[in-house]
């Protein structure tokens, strides 16, 4: 899958992008329509110890996912996004073959 990844106001290292690909590539096996996506990464200032934010946006025919999540590093908020993720997609084909 073809994922655009932003890291915000910082530069991120080739190992978290790589984590990261590895991860959403793992969504397919849920929901194979999907034809990209875009991961934001984004790192806030405000002395709070959760200060990593991950945004990824899915795109498939017709439907956008979306999940964000705040975390103290970016692998834990990306777990937590691409397991929102992963609820969102078995409940969109659930619905998709119920009818």
């Amino acid at each position: 899958m073809k994922l655009q990844m932003h890291s915000i106001h910082f530069d991120a290292d080739y190992k978290l992008l790589d984590f990261i690909q590895r991860k959403v590539d793992k969504l397919e096996t849920y929901y194979d329509r999907i034809i990209d996506g875009e991961v934001f990464l984004k790192v806030e200032n405000d002395g709070n110890r959760e200060n990593k934010i991950v945004e990824i946006k899915l795109n498939s025919p017709g439907n956008q996912f979306f999940a964000k999540e705040q975390a103290r590093s970016f692998e834990a908020g990306v777990d937590d996004a691409v397991e929102g993720l992963r609820r969102q997609l078995r409940k969109h084909k659930d619905k998709l073959y119920a009818h």
